[in-house]
Formats: C-alpha cells, structure tokens, sequence
C-alpha cells in the first residue's frame, strides 16, 4: 500500500488548506482512512477519521467546527478540508489507514492504523 498526501503549505492564520491523500495497493473503498499531524518533539495525535462508507466520522475536539474529513472512493482518495487554521495546527499532518476491512468503527488511535503516508507540512503564520 502507497500512501501520498499533498496540499500543505504556508498560509496565515484564518486561512484555509485542503489536504489529499491518494492511496493505490489496496481496495481503498474498504477500509477506514485517518489524518494525523506531529509537532517536533510531540507524539502524533489524531486530527480526524472516516470509515469506509463515509457514515462515520470522528474528530478531534480541537479541529471540531474547523476542519472536515471527507472520501472519494472511485478516487482512493481522503481530503482533510481545513479552515480557520490557527499557528497552533502548524505540524505535518499525516493519512492512515486502517488495519482492519469494513469496519465501521473508527478509531482516533494510531497503532489502529498499519499504512501512513509520507506526510505533508502546513505551516500557519501568525
């Protein structure tokens, strides 16, 4: 499985970044896909996640209202919609997916998650 996010960049606070993750090796369709992002010197945390239907999605309290997490299967691909950026969710934001096929529950944990990409920088200036 190969996993390759795009989209970061530097923007002002307020602004807005649409993160891609396009995947290919595996029936993408079937399993859950999760965004996480790491600061230096910081564990990774769970931005969002979305199951395989798109029916479930589950975000972070801090990017609630702010960010958005949607799929496109017939593109194996999941974008994280991303307004309102602060300096604080400067970090390099990471796709995953899921260990596990067809289930519909999604998990905020990383070690739920056996494929990541090779991550992509947003950088938000104050």
């Amino acid at each position: 499985v190969q996993l390759q996010a795009s989209g970061g960049g530097l923007v002002q606070a307020g602004g807005s970044l649409r993160l891609s993750c396009a995947a290919s090796g595996r029936t993408f369709g079937t399993y859950a896909m999760g965004w996480f992002r790491q600061t230096h010197g910081k564990e990774r945390e769970f931005v969002a996640a979305i199951n395989w239907s798109s029916d479930n999605i589950y975000y972070a309290d801090f990017v609630k209202g702010r960010f958005t997490i949607s799929r496109d299967n017939a593109k194996n691909t999941v974008y994280l919609q991303m307004n309102s950026l602060k300096p604080v969710d400067t970090a390099v934001y990471y796709c995953a997916v899921d260990a596990v096929p067809w289930r519909n529950a999604i998990s905020p944990y990383s070690a739920e998650y056996n494929y990541w990409g090779q991550g992509t920088l947003v950088t938000v200036s104050s």
